[in-house]
């Protein structure tokens, strides 16, 4: 009898495990489908609610166009508005790779030199806090190609997040692991190859993910306070364009424009961020269990 309940023990053991581990892969599934139903549900509602409001408050276009009248706009002013926001993005893109060059060099350079990086960090700081825009008009008048102001603005707004989320990375090593590397006698160079910027790369991917966003805010800025000449119209002149002559539906456009531009750039720095991560970092590993 003992050996019968000693036989059928772990098979009845097992069976609440199994139902726990289906109920785990139910809940992910769920999860999965909310993931994008939900934001597309909230979005059509508050198209609906939208729509609605401007339908029964008899809204003339001129202050608050209908979801109908801002697609009908951005299909029919698509030329338009695509040759702006190509101008726009290639602002934003190089803005936001000079971020990561200038960002992540000296955030390399003060981990190496602790005097130079107590000399111009508190001056990378002062850069990062004064508003863009009081910076821009200055830029503007010591800089003849607008194109270089408007890169700089961009710059400027996008590499401090760069800058002090890699060297909080690079600061932030395992001590055990550097007194490792120091034991077996390893250069400066090396702790810094293989010990030093793997473990600042997820650092450096959050900082990287924040600096796109705000790569985008720094070259609509630039683009507003620089105006057109030479460079073309890019969307925020757009939206101010379309002010001046009451065309609320193409502003609408416009900014539907550059918010998806925003939200592209977050979606590709998260891919490659967890493209990166994937292997063997907690943050991206979690998300496959």
């Amino acid at each position: 009898m003992s050996l019968t309940n000693a036989e059928h023990g772990p098979a009845g053991a097992s069976a609440p495990v199994d139902l726990e581990e289906s109920r785990r892969h139910r809940r992910q599934s769920v999860e999965k489908i909310a993931r994008w139903t939900l934001p597309a549900f909230v979005l059509l509602a508050m198209l609906f609610l939208w729509d609605r409001i401007v339908v029964w408050n008899e809204i003339p276009h001129y202050i608050l166009p209908s979801p109908g009248n801002v697609w009908e706009s951005l299909t029919t002013d698509w030329p338009i508005l695509f040759d702006a926001a190509l101008l726009t993005g290639r602002v934003t893109l190089m803005a936001l790779a000079l971020a990561v060059i200038g960002g992540a060099g000296l955030a390399i350079l003060f981990n190496q030199s602790r005097m130079i990086e107590m000399s111009f960090y508190p001056y990378a700081v002062i850069l990062q806090v004064t508003p863009v825009v009081s910076i821009a008009p200055l830029i503007f008048i010591y800089v003849s190609s607008k194109t270089v102001g408007m890169l700089l603005c961009a710059w400027i707004v996008a590499f401090f997040p760069v800058l002090s989320s890699t060297t909080l990375g690079l600061n932030s090593v395992d001590h055990n692991l550097r007194d490792l590397f120091r034991i077996y006698g390893a250069s400066r160079w090396q702790r810094l190859w293989m010990l030093q910027l793997p473990s600042a790369l997820p650092y450096f991917l959050g900082g990287l993910k924040i600096a796109g966003g705000l790569s985008l805010i720094g070259a609509v800025v630039a683009e507003l306070v620089a105006g057109t000449g030479g460079v073309g119209a890019g969307l925020a002149f757009r939206i101010q364009e379309a002010g001046y002559r009451l065309n609320i539906a193409r502003m609408f456009a416009a900014l539907g424009l550059v918010a998806m531009m925003g939200v592209m750039i977050f979606a590709a720095l998260s891919l490659f961020s967890h493209f990166m991560l994937r292997k063997w970092h907690e943050s991206a590993l979690k998300r496959e269990t």
